[in-house]
């Protein structure tokens, strides 16, 4: 898949800080948009973070949606209340959604569910919260990440790396599509694909970028800080929700990470677009 520069250049524009989240995200985005074209109805946003990724998902699909959002983390919901289409936030849990059974025509996630250390109620939450017939859209790593990764740098062994990595990203799963699978049957819920995207040219673009931006900051703080709070305690996430970097100059950044990079064949996908219903 052709990255769009478009795209890539939307979300640079709006993370200028992260250059290699905003690399990830042009990709699974245009994957996620693409599936999700038809979609109608009041759906959830599971995981809903400060709100800018979903503006960017539907302002690319070309419909204004109807939402519900949620987000553990209260400081990225309150960021999240700008947007006009969520109908209500929540601060909580994905265990635990303060709403009826039955409510949503559709549930997205994007990037969330690998972060979550107890997912089976999560995903039991969301068969709950699904109209019959409601449909579920995650994007989601998978196990071709950590085999796509080129890896250390500094002689470390794979293993140690890779550890590491995760405890940085705070990943805690990397299912499988027959994972996916069963877990939806045991919540009442039918996977109907799990489609691969992320070639590994991509992922070790986006590993190159992240060594030099989010894994160099949190190496100067000797791993006691996640990404998100070093972002915070240099106000980069509050400027990011305030305004955007000018289109010309998130453009030329836009190149600049897309310098080299061509069609490549498919291989071992990093993640996975998991599609399904209630």
């Amino acid at each position: 898949m052709t990255v769009s520069s478009a795209l890539l250049t939307e979300f640079v524009a709006r993370y200028p800080a992260q250059p290699a989240t905003a690399w990830f995200r042009a990709i699974e985005i245009d994957a996620l948009a693409r599936a999700m074209a038809d979609v109608r109805g009041l759906g959830l946003d599971l995981g809903c973070g400060d709100g800018i990724l979903t503006d960017i998902l539907f302002a690319r699909i070309g419909t204004t949606p109807d939402l519900v959002g949620i987000d553990p983390d209260p400081l990225e919901t309150d960021a999240a209340r700008q947007y006009g289409f969520y109908r209500r936030i929540h601060s909580c849990g994905g265990d635990a959604i303060p709403e009826e059974d039955g409510t949503f025509d559709y549930v997205l996630s994007n990037s969330v569910l690998e972060h979550i250390p107890d997912l089976e109620p999560v995903i039991a939450e969301v068969g709950r919260l699904l109209k019959p017939g409601g449909q579920f859209f995650f994007t989601v790593p998978c196990p071709g990440f950590h085999e796509n990764l080129a890896g250390s740098l500094s002689g470390r062994t794979r293993a140690d790396y890779l550890a590491e990595l995760d405890r940085r990203l705070a990943h805690f799963h990397y299912l499988s599509a027959a994972d996916w699978g069963a877990m939806c049957a045991r919540n009442g819920l039918v996977l109907d694909s799990a489609e691969g995207y992320v070639t590994q040219g991509e992922t070790r673009r986006w590993e190159t970028l992240s060594r030099l931006t989010g894994g160099l900051l949190h190496k100067l703080t000797l791993g006691k800080s996640r990404p998100i709070e070093i972002q915070r305690r240099l106000k980069l996430r509050s400027l990011q929700n305030r305004a955007a970097l000018p289109r010309p100059i998130a453009a030329g950044i836009a190149r600049t990470i897309m310098l080299g990079v061509g069609e490549q064949p498919a291989g071992v996908p990093s993640c996975l677009l998991v599609t399904g219903h209630r």
